[in-house]
């Protein structure tokens, strides 16, 4: 078939990869337009653009989607399906409706579950024990198409929302090929979603990232690994922000006693760790990152950085008192 392939971060770039590899013709990629990026907002290629450029594909990189110009590039193309995998715009009709078999979604998630732009995120802040990809026919609604084929995927007790998300990308590239096969030789039916048992995924926030030290440490965890690396669950010691880069439930019994310990407390700070105390249960924190600094080990962190224990940790910076 005739592919058009729409896809932006690097989540996208198994799915153009494994496409590129297949009987499939990619006969052009849309990509979202060049961005500044980083401390220096240099205007930098996206990866999809990257690979794309590095394989020879026609790219486009439209401002507008809804462009007379960039319709009539889409049509020029003569895509017999286009193949979407984190493009980053809900496409309107006019795309929708233009080619002969459809508009295709690679999203991260086992839909109805988690519809939205932050899947992998929330699955794991939610302490799910698997995830999955679906590929889909693109209607109008955010992520209500009718279901092609589905593949669910174990998430481990260490994954982070990037090593997840590397994983199902892997696995988002292959479920699209044999999407767009079986789809090609009519094996593949069409199963409208339960809309009753949607869930959500909503934009992630930086105001995400606030440790409510009240929550339990199993909550806690779950949202430091969901969180990474995007914005980061992060708390405030004194005036000093710091993101919680890792950390896991203590089930050993650490040092520094917990009895009538308001949440948020330093209970014991260590050579290479420091435990602190949650709504239940308590955390012991392996690395962290100071603000505009790189992540390190606690151990690392202490070299230079007074932390005690008693002192509290808390969602809004507190200033000493002299």
């Amino acid at each position: 078939m005739r592919v058009v392939f729409m896809g932006t971060p690097a989540f996208a770039v198994p799915s153009l990869e494994a496409l590129d590899m297949s009987d499939h013709e990619v006969v052009g990629v849309v990509t979202q337009p060049d961005r500044p990026k980083g401390r220096g907002q240099a205007v930098v290629p996206c990866p999809v653009k990257e690979l794309a450029l590095a394989k020879g594909l026609p790219v486009s990189q439209p401002e507008k989607i809804k462009s007379p110009e960039f319709l009539r590039q889409l049509s020029d193309w003569k895509p017999d399906v286009i193949a979407v995998t984190a493009f980053g715009r809900i496409l309107p009709k006019a795309i929708l409706d233009l080619p002969p078999m459809g508009c295709v979604n690679v999203h991260g998630s086992l839909l109805p579950a988690y519809r939205g732009a932050a899947p992998i995120q929330w699955a794991l802040i939610h302490g799910d024990p698997e995830t999955g990809i679906t590929t889909m026919l693109m209607d109008e609604g955010m992520d209500t198409g009718a279901v092609l084929l589905q593949q669910t995927v174990p998430i481990e007790p260490k994954d982070t929302a990037l090593e997840l998300g590397a994983r199902l990308a892997q696995v988002g590239g292959a479920l699209l090929v044999e999407t767009l096969t079986r789809l090609g030789a009519q094996a593949v039916v069409p199963r409208a979603q339960d809309h009753t048992r949607a869930t959500f995924a909503p934009l992630l926030t930086k105001e995400d990232g606030v440790i409510d030290w009240t929550q339990s440490a199993a909550e806690i965890a779950n949202r430091i690994r969901g969180l990474s690396p995007w914005p980061g669950s992060y708390t405030f010691h004194h005036e000093h922000r710091l993101i919680i880069r890792k950390g896991r439930v203590d089930v050993q019994g650490g040092p520094g006693g917990s009895d009538g310990q308001r949440p948020g407390t330093i209970l014991a700070v260590g050579p290479k760790s420091f435990w602190v105390e949650t709504g239940e249960g308590r955390i012991e924190v392996l690395e962290v990152q100071p603000a505009n600094k790189k992540r390190m080990s606690v151990e690392q962190f202490l070299q230079g950085y007074a932390l005690r224990a008693h002192e509290t940790l808390g969602p809004q910076p507190e200033r000493r008192v002299s």
